[in-house]
């Protein structure tokens, strides 16, 4: 299983602290991490909430990344920027319980913290918790159990109401502001997770074209003001 932590600026400086946590148990349940976004307060790009929700659009549908683990300083502004893609079922974790529900009931693909609300004293023990019930067995098993099957029913069907909603992939970042989507996609970790373990696709091409691109071009491939050909 492969998993990105990614935070943004206002929690940059807690980065190492969650990262500690992720590592440990990491360990335990042999889950590859990457620490794709903001590490410090000094770190360029500079991201944000919205920015995180690019980044986990693009990791989970190229398959890059199977989870995603991030928030902000409510957890509350991550969740939705997340849960505005499809390919991306984000869910709001405050305790161990949270975690331990949303893999059983929900089976969702990522996370949302709040990394200042409620974060004290040995908060990184808390966390610790919740990673290991993210991770400690396989999501989808049901609460209670006999439920399993109208719960994961039910999943299938919003994933495929949120499909119908939504457009194709490439579309999508087409139809977002450009600075924007660079921003969100040039960072140097970001740019070695996707380069290693993206599977091949539209999506995965179109980005490669995107962090190809040069700081200063006008436009990002494909939209208005450039045509994405190579010469």
């Amino acid at each position: 299983m492969r998993v990105a932590l990614m935070n943004e600026f206002s929690q940059a400086s807690k980065n190492a602290l969650i990262l500690r946590a992720l590592e440990k148990s990491a360990a335990k349940y042999h889950v590859e991490w990457f620490n794709t976004g903001m590490r410090t307060d000094n770190d360029q790009p500079v991201l944000n909430y919205i920015h995180l929700g690019i980044q986990a659009f693009v990791l989970l549908n190229t398959g890059t990344v199977d989870f995603v683990i991030t928030g902000c300083g409510s957890g509350q502004g991550a969740c939705m920027s997340l849960n505005s893609y499809p390919g991306v079922n984000c869910g709001y974790i405050t305790d161990p319980s949270d975690a331990y529900l949303f893999t059983q009931i929900n089976n969702g693909n990522a996370v949302a913290l709040p990394f200042a609300k409620d974060f004290g004293w040995a908060a990184e023990l808390k966390l610790e918790d919740i990673f290991d019930k993210l991770f400690s067995c396989e999501g989808g098993g049901g609460y209670p159990v006999e439920m399993r099957d109208i719960q994961s029913k039910n999943g299938t069907v919003f994933n495929q109401v949120k499909d119908l909603l939504c457009k194709e992939p490439v579309d999508i970042l087409k139809a977002l502001d450009p600075e924007m989507v660079r921003t969100a996609l040039e960072g140097e970790w970001f740019c070695s997770c996707f380069q290693k373990y993206a599977k091949p696709g539209s999506l995965t091409a179109y980005v490669k074209e995107i962090i190809a691109e040069k700081p200063d071009d006008p436009a990002l491939p494909g939209t208005d003001g450039h045509d994405g050909s190579k010469n």
